[in-house]
């Protein structure tokens, strides 16, 4: 190996493990002790901080320095790439062993205040994946977006449950959300978008011919596929929001509010925005956290709770006769109007 290799080399190994004799490193790279004490030397001149440990199994460890190592990437970059790697694995891309693998090496070499920031966005990572998409179709679905070519494909369940069926579509978007991956598209045979789950997908070995693109309805894929999710035919919100106050910290709400907002208010309390298709889901949806609950708004929020609270207590006893409490409307959605979920949704 030529100098620049066999430094690129020590650094590997030292990445790999955390202690190294000196005598086992030099059998790994088919040099003398001096050798590699030369080039762990080049390493901290780098600004690798590599310490060697004393005594007859004597060795180097590489440690996390006071200052990032040459990866040329400033501290945000950073902090960016180990939680992009910490999330990988939720968006089902088949790639989570080489992304802890990545994330284990990165964070090795990250100074103390780097690695706080990136433990505490420990209950912000996405939820695990709900059905892993296949790397090579991913890979062909993505070719094909970015060609603009026309996708022909099977679709239906791994199980069998719903038979595959041939389709056509435009591809335009490859969207991860929920733990899953999505194209959006435009159907040829049905003349409108649709959205496909990836994990459902069989590429055909012969592509269509190129398109040109359309826009997606509102312009933001990642919104409309959202909007979708909550009935509308575009980037709608839900038919019902509101603000409450829980009595758990933010760390124990943050992984399951999924499109919500929640804020810490002191070190034991947080606050929640949420929506969901009516009042009695958005109130049985906080109610899931097991916590005491304080309404912040609006009213028809802490009236559904009061109803629902009514309607557990009959559940919980026997009692006839007893005429349910009516829980209040919601109010109009969004243009677009909220028809369900769409049968692709998750």
């Amino acid at each position: 190996m030529s100098s620049t290799e066999r430094l690129l080399s020590l650094l590997s190994l030292l990445q790999a493990r955390r202690d190294w004799p000196g005598a086992l490193l030099a059998e790994r790279l088919d040099v003398g002790p001096r050798t590699v004490r030369r080039d762990v030397d080049r390493l901290r001149a780098l600004g690798y901080d590599v310490r060697a440990t004393k005594g007859p199994a004597g060795g180097y460890r590489l440690e996390a320095g006071a200052a990032l190592p040459p990866l040329l990437l400033d501290d945000d970059q950073a902090v960016a790439v180990a939680v992009a790697l910490r999330a990988a694995a939720a968006v089902g891309a088949g790639v989570e062993e080489d992304a802890d693998r990545a994330l284990a090496t990165l964070r090795q070499v990250l100074p103390a205040r780097l690695r706080a920031r990136v433990d505490a966005l420990d209950a912000l990572v996405l939820p695990p994946p709900g059905a892993a998409a296949d790397p090579g179709v991913l890979l062909a679905v993505s070719t094909a977006v970015q060609a603009r070519t026309v996708l022909r494909f099977d679709y239906g369940d791994r199980d069998g449950a719903v038979p595959a069926a041939p389709r056509r579509a435009e591809p335009h978007a490859l969207v991860a959300a929920g733990g899953r991956w999505y194209l959006i598209a435009w159907d040829l045979d049905r003349a409108d978008w649709r959205v496909f789950r990836v994990d459902r997908i069989v590429p055909r070995s012969h592509a269509g011919g190129s398109f040109t693109p359309r826009e997606v309805p509102g312009g933001d894929p990642v919104a409309w596929l959202a909007g979708r999710f909550r009935g509308a035919d575009g980037p709608g919100t839900w038919a019902c929001t509101g603000e409450v106050l829980l009595d758990r910290p933010v760390s124990a709400v943050a992984p399951y509010v999924e499109d919500g907002v929640v804020e810490p208010v002191d070190d034991g309390r947080c606050r929640l925005v949420l929506g969901a298709w009516s009042w009695a889901a958005l109130a049985a949806r906080i109610g899931r956290f097991d916590a005491e609950v304080e309404v912040v708004g609006p009213p028809a929020l802490r009236e559904a709770f009061a109803a629902l609270a009514e309607r557990f207590a009959r559940a919980g006893r026997v009692t006839a006769g007893t005429a349910p409490r009516p829980i209040p409307a919601a109010r109009p959605a969004s243009p677009g109007g909220s028809r369900g979920p769409s049968r692709s949704a998750p």
